[in-house]
């Protein structure tokens, strides 16, 4: 199979372009070009005006280059180490979710999609159901802190990212394509149910897993609000974003309070803070996304041809 499709593009690269042919593909990559540098730059001028000392921010503006370099912001951001504790907790919990909630999520589609399974209709749309209506934050709130007793608890962060209506309806989406067949010949051979989805089924889900896999990593890497919630001051440690977040607000309140009065208020970094948290909270998601992009570029075509 390796050799005939090398054979297929040895065979497609010695076919000749005719000129209209490469006036296209000219202008098509000329457009990719410069569609990627506009995507690029504002990246690079947030790292820029995250090195550049706040009055020169306050005098001429974001800067595609540091004029002054400085480190104040990051000296602010990284004060105390208390960041490289959140660092753990949200690699932590992103690394714990993305599994657990991989798991159930493509046993939930698989099971959905069995042919053999009675109520599988009935528990679709009980899931399809639940994304079209919500009961509103009061009831999520006390139904968190008064029922489940989980304030100031990491799994009130933990759990409502697990999974959603719609990973599931897309994880089915995938499942649909591969052929029953498959499962009827493991029973034939004597397999369960679970060594047929363990052996069979999930090596053909790679691009789905890699797929669903990266919405459930970002979901947890970029959760505050469930903190903002749920995490009040009694907790030490909070997750990346909300400590983040934190920062700027009192990197604000200090600029605007009486006691910021008797400081340059030039001399407290505040633009500057907020592009250093968005480097620091971007950079190991971009780090990532290259190892999975050719899977989840496969797989999120997969699943909405296939709906």
């Amino acid at each position: 199979m390796a050799k005939q499709d090398k054979d297929l593009m040895d065979s497609s690269a010695k076919i000749k372009l005719g000129k209209s042919d490469m006036i296209i593909r000219g202008f098509a990559y000329t457009f990719v070009t410069l569609y990627a540098l506009c995507c690029i730059i504002p990246f690079i001028i947030i790292i820029s005006t995250s090195f550049t000392a706040e009055s020169v921010i306050n005098a001429s503006g974001v800067q595609f280059l540091p004029k002054e370099f400085t480190l104040k912001a990051y000296q602010m951001v990284l004060k105390g180490g208390t960041i490289f504790q959140s660092y753990g907790l949200t690699i932590l919990m992103t690394a714990t979710g993305t599994f657990v909630g991989l798991s159930i999520i493509s046993m939930t589609g698989y099971a959905l999609q069995r042919q053999d399974f009675f109520f599988r209709n009935v528990i679709s749309f009980y899931v399809y159901f639940t994304s079209l209506f919500s009961a509103g934050l009061a009831p999520y709130y006390l139904l968190m802190t008064q029922t489940y007793k989980l304030k100031d608890n990491y799994l009130a962060v933990w759990l409502p990212l697990l999974m959603s209506p719609w990973l599931i309806i897309l994880m089915k989406n995938f499942v649909k394509a591969i052929p029953h067949e498959i499962t009827e010949s493991g029973k034939i051979d004597g397999a369960g149910d679970f060594r047929i989805f363990l052996s069979l089924i999930l090596p053909m889900l790679k691009p789905a897993l890699a797929t669903i896999g990266l919405f459930l990593a970002l979901g947890y890497w970029n959760e505050w609000y469930q903190s903002s919630l749920f995490l009040s001051s009694k907790v030490d440690v909070k997750p990346l974003q909300y400590m983040l977040y934190e920062v700027v607000n009192k990197t604000d309140a200090l600029k605007n309070s009486v006691a910021g009065q008797y400081v340059t208020l030039t001399d407290i970094p505040t633009v500057s803070v907020k592009m250093a948290n968005a480097v620091l909270a971007t950079g190991p998601v971009v780090l990532v996304y290259p190892f999975v992009q050719k899977y989840f570029v496969k797989g999120i075509t997969v699943g909405a041809v296939k709906g």
